[in-house]
């Protein structure tokens, strides 16, 4: 590792130093993706699976250079490979599936940017890039400059998948820009048919400021918890806390930089000796050791880390204090500190580090209070062998991917899909390595392709989808019809906690949980309005689903906007719904939206009318330069189909939950009463 030379050839190649340069790498993209598209889904799938085949044959490459570059040890590498692969694999078969959305057909983009980070150099970038191939998109990729080797070496696996194919590389280019004018191009060019960005919030900031409207998936930092309750075993959940904490030296967005120790727990001598224990039993050393557990952080820390590993705030005390081991000033043992303050700075901000630090609530309730209140939502973790408390707990904690009585980092591809609530995404919400992920970089369009004859029972024994739609005459009435009852065939895809990996010592579940959306329409001709019908209706129906099934308080909550002129029937329609309808000018809905951007509430704004038209391509236009300072406000302006999978996507976020099921290889039944029936798929 310390002298490997592994993707230096690459990145010498990858070189970027001006626009003309930039230009010829967006035009052969945009050649190259003729050649990609004009494959089918079977022929694309099959060269992805080539691909992670690629990855299993250079292992030890991808885990030497990534040693080498951002200190990656062993036991944290081989996992990130592994992950890899996994995408590789599960990416291919979505590709294959691309086609069976009945009532709606696909538009891929050209040209796909992905702008991985440092600190999951291999599995992070292969992820996003392969997510992209498979949805049809050439992609370029400019890897984090500290591990830009890493992207070369995983650059030259799908190239080989690429060459035995027989096509060209520049379906996936690698690009090295150091400048910042070259940065600004790369975005704001219009080739770039959509950004997948791994990194701070700030830069999917400046990425929406730079370009609005510009499709941007981007998974964006986290300040993770975990909670222990007196009930928990203390042993597992020791354990359990030091590794999410210090592994990689704490630099994963989904690290638990909180622990909240819940009444006695926060008072139990043996507790705190094996907290401290365990994270003194790290071997702390370089990765071409094989015994490290624990690496160095990627630079020197900045002036944010070095307050995390030097300064305590009032109340606080170090129960370890962190401790540089050599001269080169990133090799640290790992840092505790005791009496965290709610509203601190250290209960709010990530640091991206080997700390973490202890807070001391005195209910479960008084400790889900406190996650909630950071604005990030990624990762959240419970230790609690209590039925009753981790009902409470997964029902009211809020984050994208939920961890019971295990570590809160490590997420699989399938098992575990990855993504986050609040600022910790920005985007569709839909996570990395799940069912929607590569669904959600189409451009989905009506078509009546799979919709079968309208069973009119659907209609009938609906009354407020009679009242709907006969609203509207008849071109419209039968349009509208067949995405009624399709979204009856398509709404168990939504319904209930679902497992697809069926393992009897762990529950893997996926859910959808409702989110508010605010609707405005284009214009108050039948054509819009029949659109807005529809996901108005979608939204009704998914809502309810997951409401019930979820079993909160949570509200069919939907706002449709409505012009003025709008007839005073149809608002009465949308209202049996479910739906607050308000009438206002356009200039009311773009202050509407300001305020949302300045205050995000975690709802989400879809916009509805024929794509094209000069009314539609305006209040896109105004809505997304309206709403520039907040990036995870996501502003959704595709046209509207009659696929329930896709137009009920938009009302809910997905949410992963992840159970131990065992104690000690013994099955027992806490899962089941925790968290209820889990369907298997």
């Amino acid at each position: 590792m310390p002298t490997s030379t592994l993707g230096n050839e690459t990145v010498a190649g990858a070189k970027v130093k001006d626009t003309a340069r930039l230009n010829e790498v967006y035009d052969a993209a945009q050649r190259a993706a003729d050649v990609w598209q004009g494959l089918s889904a079977d022929q694309r799938a099959d060269v992805l699976h080539r691909a992670g085949d690629k990855m299993k044959a250079r292992r030890a490459d991808l885990l030497e250079v990534m040693g080498s570059e951002v200190g990656k040890t062993l036991a944290q590498g081989d996992p990130e490979v592994s992950e890899a692969i996994d995408f590789c694999n599960y990416y291919a078969e979505q590709a294959r599936n691309l086609g069976n959305y009945a009532g709606a057909e696909a538009e891929m983009d050209k040209v796909t940017l992905v702008t991985p980070p440092w600190n999951f150099p291999v599995a992070i970038p292969t992820g996003s890039t392969v997510s992209a191939l498979a949805a049809g998109s050439a992609v370029v990729i400019k890897p984090a400059r500290a591990s830009i080797r890493c992207g070369a070496v995983l650059t030259e696996c799908i190239w080989e998948a690429l060459d035995e194919a027989g096509l060209p590389r520049d379906i996936l280019q690698i690009i090295d820009a150091s400048s910042r004018d070259l940065g600004d191009a790369m975005i704001t060019d219009e080739r770039v048919g959509r950004v997948i960005l791994t990194g701070a919030y700030e830069t999917a900031q400046a990425f929406h400021e730079m370009r609005p409207g510009l499709p941007l998936f981007a998974e964006t930092s986290g300040k993770n918890a975990i909670i222990v309750t007196p009930s928990a075993d203390y042993d597992l959940a020791a354990k359990d806390i030091v590794d999410s904490a210090f592994g990689h030296a704490g630099q994963k967005c989904s690290a638990a930089s909180l622990v909240i120790l819940v009444g006695q727990a926060g008072r139990s001598d043996r507790l705190h000796r094996q907290i401290v224990d365990a994270a003194q039993s790290l071997v702390v050393g370089y990765p071409e050791n094989p015994e490290s557990i624990m690496g160095p952080v990627i630079e020197k820390p900045g002036e944010k880390l070095r307050r995390g590993l030097t300064q305590l705030e009032p109340g606080q005390t170090w129960v370890l204090k962190p401790q540089p081991l050599d001269d080169s000033g990133k090799l640290f043992s790992p840092g505790i500190r005791a009496g965290v303050q709610p509203g601190s700075e250290f209960h709010l901000t990530e640091y991206f580090g080997p700390v973490t630090g202890v807070m001391q609530a005195e209910t479960l309730e008084e400790a889900v209070e406190w996650v909630n209140q950071i604005d990030y939502g990624l990762t959240s973790g419970i230790h609690s062998l209590d039925a009753e408390e981790i009902r409470y707990w997964q029902q009211n904690i809020q984050a994208g991917n939920l961890y019971i009585n295990r570590g809160i980092t490590g997420a699989i591809v399938q098992r575990q899909p990855f993504g986050g609530w609040k600022k910790s995404a920005v985007g569709t919400g839909t996570k990395a390595g799940g069912p929607n992920y590569v669904p959600s970089m189409l451009r989905w369009k009506d078509s009546s392709n799979g919709l079968g004859p309208v069973d009119r029972r659907v209609i009938v024994s609906t009354p407020h989808y009679s009242m709907l739609v006969h609203t509207f005459a008849q071109e419209a009435r039968a349009w509208l019809e067949p995405a009624l009852v399709q979204d009856d065939a398509d709404i168990s895809f939504f319904e209930g906690l679902q497992d697809a990996t069926g393992l009897d010592v762990e529950v893997n579940g996926l859910r959808y949980r409702p989110v508010m959306v605010r609707m405005r329409v284009a214009t108050v001709e039948e054509e819009d309005l029949v659109r807005l019908a529809r996901v108005v209706a979608a939204g009704w129906r998914v809502l309810r689903a997951v409401t019930d099934r979820v079993g909160t308080a949570a509200k069919q909550r939907m706002e449709v906007s409505l012009p003025a002129d709008a007839p005073v029937g149809i608002a009465d329609a949308y209202r049996q719904l479910g739906a607050e309808v308000v009438v206002q000018s356009e200039e009311a809905w773009l202050k509407t939206c300001a305020k949302l951007s300045e205050n995000p509430d975690g709802s989400r704004v879809r916009l509805i009318g024929r794509e094209g038209t000069p009314e539609m391509e305006a209040l896109a236009q105004a809505t997304f330069e309206a709403t520039t300072q907040a990036p995870d406000l996501s502003v959704n302006d595709h046209p509207v189909t009659r696929s329930g999978r896709i137009e009920m996507l938009p009302f809910v976020r997905e949410q992963a939950v992840t159970m131990t099921a065992h104690r000690y290889g013994t099955v027992n039944k806490l899962a089941r009463e925790a968290l209820g029936d889990v369907t298997r798929l």
